[in-house]
Order: C-alpha cells, then sequence, then structure tokens
C-alpha cells in the first residue's frame, strides 16, 4: 500500500489513474468522508500491493532499492528496465511488498451508560480481525475485593470468532478516578488480595479471558515494593491456569521518575514479573491541556528508549491513541476542555470549512485551524496515515513486541489498512 497527501487541484479519479487502481477502491478502503471536495494534506492510503515511487534528482536503481530494502535487480526486472539505464526524473517505479515482521495488536474498549452501544459493538467487530487482544476496561477492584464488570455484551464471541485473546483489565478506578486508598488496600491486606485473585480467576474463567491486565495507577510512592510482589503472587497464580498477565506503565523516562503517577511503576520488575507490558505513550496533548499532538514521536521515542534499558523489547507494547482533539482558542487553563475527535471527523471539519491539512515535521502529526459559525477560532491535532506509519517504523526499528491502541470507538480505517500492510498480526 501507498500513502498519498492530496495536493491542490487533485481529484480522486486523478490520484486513482496515477496509481492504477479505481476512485471508488480507493474511497471504500479509507472510508472517505469527503470524496467530493478533498482536502490539501489530506492523507490517503492506496490500496495496492507494494507501492509506485516516482524517481527523484540524484537517485539511481542501487539508491531506491537501499531505501525499500531491495536489489537493483529486482527493481530492474519488475519494471521491465535494464539494470544500468538512466533514470529520468519522475519515471515511475513499481517497488514490490516486502516480508513483514509479526507483532501483536490490543485495543481497549470502554463501554459506558446502561448498554452497550450499537455503535461500540460494531467497533470491536471492525477491528478484531487486526487484534491480538480485546480489552473491555475495565473490571474495577472494590475495597472489600470483589469486583465491579464493565459491560461486556457479545465482547467474548467477538475475540472467539476472531481468535483474538480476551483481555481481564483490572483498575483501581472508583467514581472519581483512579484511587490510592483502593490500591493501598488491596497491596497490602493479604485476606483482602486473597479474595480479590479468587474473584479474578473465577470471573476470567466465566468470561473466557486468557490475559489478566492490571492497569493500577496513582498509587502511593511507598506502595511500589507492594505491587511488586503483588504481580509476583498473581504470576504464580494465573501461570497454574495457562493464562498471561500484562500491566499497563505510565510513560517513564527514568527510573527515578517523581510524581504519583510514576513512582509505583516499577520498570525494572514488571520486566521481569509479567508477560508483557503497555507503556501508555499519548496524552502529551490532551483535553485539558494546550493544543498540541497527543502522541508527539520525539517524547514517545524518549520514553522508549529509556524502557528498553529496562525491559526487552519482545515485552514492550507501545501505547498509541485513535483520536485527536479540537480546541477552542485561546486555549485558557482550567477553562474549556477539547473536544475528543476522530480523524474521520477531523477531515470533515477541513473539508467543511475549507482549510488545508498542515504536518507538523518534529511531531510527526497532522493539524489544522479553522474558524466555526460563532466567530471562534478552533485548533485541531489529530492522526491520519503518516503519523501511524512513523509509531508502525519506530516500533519496527526498537523491535517492539506490538501496539496497543486507547480506544475503539472513534473510526480510523487507515490505521487497520497500515496494519496489514506492515505486520503479520499474532492470533494467540
Amino acid at each position: 500500500m501507498q500513502i498519498h497527501i492530496v495536493r491542490e487541484g487533485q481529484t480522486l479519479y486523478g490520484i486513482a489513474q496515477a496509481y492504477s487502481t479505481t476512485a471508488e477502491e480507493i474511497i471504500q478502503t479509507n472510508e472517505i468522508p469527503n470524496p467530493g471536495q478533498l482536502v490539501v494534506g489530506q492523507t490517503i492510503v492506496i490500496p495496492i500491493k507494494g507501492r509506485f515511487y516516482w524517481v527523484q534528482p540524484g537517485d539511481t536503481l542501487w539508491s531506491i532499492s537501499r531505501k525499500f530494502g531491495t536489489t537493483p535487480k529486482e527493481l530492474a526486472e519488475i519494471n521491465g528496465i535494464p539494470i544500468n539505464t538512466q533514470l529520468q526524473i519522475g519515471f515511475r517505479l513499481y517497488v514490490p511488498e516486502r516480508p513483514k515482521p509479526k507483532a501483536e495488536f490490543n485495543a481497549y474498549i470502554e463501554p459506558s451508560g446502561n448498554q452497550v452501544s450499537p455503535n461500540l459493538e460494531e467497533s470491536a467487530r471492525e477491528a478484531a480481525p487486526y487484534l491480538t487482544y480485546l480489552g473491555p476496561f475495565s473490571f474495577r477492584i472494590q475495597k472489600d475485593g470483589t469486583l465491579k464488570e464493565p459491560l461486556l455484551n457479545d465482547f467474548a464471541n467477538i475475540a472467539k470468532k476472531n481468535k483474538v485473546t480476551l483481555m481481564m483489565i483490572v483498575t483501581n478506578l472508583d467514581d472519581d478516578g483512579f484511587s490510592d486508598e483502593i490500591g493501598r488496600i488491596v497491596l497490602n491486606n493479604q485476606d483482602v488480595q486473597n479474595k480479590l485473585l479468587n474473584n479474578i480467576v473465577e470471573t476470567a474463567k466465566k468470561y473466557g479471558f486468557r490475559d489478566i491486565h492490571f492497569d493500577m495507577e496513582y498509587l502511593r510512592p511507598a506502595d511500589r515494593e507492594a505491587y511488586n510482589r503483588f504481580l509476583k503472587k498473581a504470576k504464580a497464580r494465573f501461570k497454574k491456569e495457562g493464562w498471561l498477565i500484562s500491566t499497563a506503565l505510565a510513560p517513564k523516562t527514568s527510573a527515578d521518575q517523581k510524581g504519583k503517577w510514576y513512582e509505583a511503576h516499577d520498570y525494572k520488575a514488571h520486566g521481569e514479573i509479567v508477560d508483557f507490558v503497555v507503556v501508555m505513550t499519548y496524552e502529551w496533548g490532551y483535553s485539558g491541556g494546550p493544543p498540541m499532538a497527543v502522541s508527539p514521536i520525539g517524547p514517545v521515542r524518549e520514553v522508549l528508549d529509556y524502557t528498553l534499558t529496562e525491559i526487552p523489547a519482545g515485552k514492550v507494547m507501545m501505547g498509541q491513541n485513535l483520536y485527536g482533539y479540537d480546541w477552542t482558542l485561546p486555549f485558557k487553563p482550567g477553562g474549556q476542555f477539547a473536544k475528543a475527535i476522530s480523524p474521520q471527523q477531523a477531515i470533515r471539519l477541513a473539508s467543511r470549512y475549507n482549510v488545508p491539512i498542515q504536518y507538523d515535521m518534529k511531531a510527526q502529526a497532522p493539524h489544522f485551524n479553522y474558524r466555526a459559525e460563532d466567530g471562534k477560532e478552533h485548533e485541531v491535532w489529530f492522526e491520519d496515515a503518516r503519523s501511524i506509519q512513523a509509531k508502525f517504523d519506530l516500533m519496527k526499528e526498537l523491535k517492539l513486541r506490538g501496539m496497543s491502541y486507547w480506544k475503539l470507538g472513534l473510526s480510523f480505517p487507515q490505521n487497520w489498512l497500515l496494519i496489514t500492510d506492515n505486520f503479520e498480526v499474532v492470533k494467540r
């Protein structure tokens, strides 16, 4: 597949002709929300095997082959040209597909209210073919060691039909957010802890969970070692059942990073105890903060570089957002919160207000500004095919276990297209 960036005056028909495909195929695979009014800077994934490359000044078959991991001979043969030919600028070369590395993919899904919306369940069905794990968020620990269950609907059947491992996400959430008090009780009271583990095992057997995933946040720094001991105990218990155990980790850049989100998360210990970790490398740009990329690649790389000094790459899953934010300007701390939007919604906004999509090369993220009907200026940062491909390239460079998405429900069809182009998804 190939990522195309729309230029001024381009139409879907013309783009399709350039890549020897059809406009209908491009619209269908990308679920393009604005086929009649493309936006300058909008990305489109071209559904072809391999990709095309247009010769640039200074290119040779040797330099192009190095760029795409092939050989001058293979490029010459597949394009029907002599190996010693003088390439003309603008000449179109076809570059064949390369072998794909294996990777695992997880997606959290968060039902809310009194029932699972049809849209959310359909989102799980659409994503499941591309997933290794599916995690309904979340089973909340109660102070007495019982569990408050999330809405599960048909998620177990969706996972089973698609050979996806159902992930049981266990949190210390209460109605006010992550609770250090719940963490304190369950990590230090052995009676409550044993009751909790018994309830987890009973529940996992009931629904068919095969990975137990602890997302325990905002823990007291004093409970760091207690959390490690709890994970060892849980690991021994779940191993008897043949289950995996995994954890979610706050995005640290050093072992001694201060702050209640970080201090109780011992990267080295988690790397030794659990089967894999999800590093939550997102929310630099968040609803209550100033406008910026949600997961800028520089800070993401910094966190992962530190992570790999403590945890083997084969145990590390990079966290990735499937959403962006629309901020109303001027931004005021503590004022109005940004609205979460899908990449599809972001494209509709750019098309509606006829504004070009910019791309921040440092953050590796798309963004644009528009003025709404009420006269207020808005700033939007979101994800597109380029930003996701940049993260996939980083995954491959660092040889990570895979990627974990927060969260299903906001449409981003290009992400799933690019998974199949970059990786062979592991099924368990």
